[in-house]
């Protein structure tokens, strides 16, 4: 399984992914799940995947495909799109169709592959977009009242983002905010592990402004998770009944 954030706040936008994919306890692989499709300037699309690898990556595959393709335009690829609502729209028929292929092969066998991806970006001109493709190929997008969207073990690193997450948080608050709701997943799910993927998309520079790769027993991840930890113990010793 796997851990995917992504914020859509005033200054930009924030996303954050972990890198574990496991097929049984013993079965434990990194992959990236944190995809990029960039034209400086004038576009820039962040995908970040959860589920099945054979449907997220034989759907990132066909995408790239679509791009490189010579009658690649506006109705397919992602980089020719005139909106991101475009990008989302066939990104979300690409998934839909790479998964029910991949579960027509595994009917046999009684068992199934789904996938969901997160897929924020701009466009010159355009606004900032946030959107949850589901396995079927339709989407729901970040709004004003909830500027954060999730896929793969969110459930335990939703109630920070719930108390704290307001469109107006800053870029530097956003950051903390994701890695405090990874940190929290982290402890308490062990199918979501390190290496992550961080990156922040300024509002309108339409470009990947900051990338960061965060490996293993990397202090400043540490100091924030035990600062953490130490604010959440005295408050719950501060709090009377």
């Amino acid at each position: 399984m796997t851990y995917c954030v992504g914020l859509l706040l005033s200054e930009g936008m924030v996303l954050l992914s972990d890198t574990r994919t496991n097929a049984g306890l013993d079965n434990i692989s990194t992959y990236r799940k944190m995809f990029f499709f960039e034209e400086p300037g004038e576009r820039v699309i962040c995908v970040l995947t959860a589920g099945s690898l054979s449907v997220t990556q034989t759907t990132l595959a066909r995408l790239r495909d679509a791009i490189a393709s010579p009658d690649a335009s506006e109705a397919t690829s992602i980089l020719r799109a005139p909106t991101m609502l475009k990008v989302a729209h066939i990104i979300g028929d690409t998934l839909a169709q790479v998964r029910r292929e991949i579960d027509e092969k595994l009917t046999a066998m009684e068992q199934g592959a789904t996938a969901s991806m997160i897929v924020a970006g701009q466009r010159r001109g355009g606004e900032m977009r946030l959107f949850l493709i589901y396995p079927e190929g339709n989407f729901i997008e970040a709004t004003e009242d909830t500027p954060f969207l999730q896929i793969g073990e969110h459930k335990y690193g939703k109630p920070i983002l719930d108390r704290v997450m307001k469109r107006s948080t800053s870029l530097t608050d956003g950051q903390k905010a994701v890695l405090l709701s990874m940190d929290s997943t982290l402890r308490s799910n062990l199918s979501v592990g390190m290496p992550l993927d961080l990156c922040v998309i300024e509002k309108d520079a339409c470009r990947v402004t900051m990338k960061r790769r965060i490996e293993s027993g990397d202090e400043s991840f540490r100091a924030m998770s035990e600062a953490w930890s130490r604010a959440l113990r005295d408050g719950f010793t501060q709090i009377k009944l």
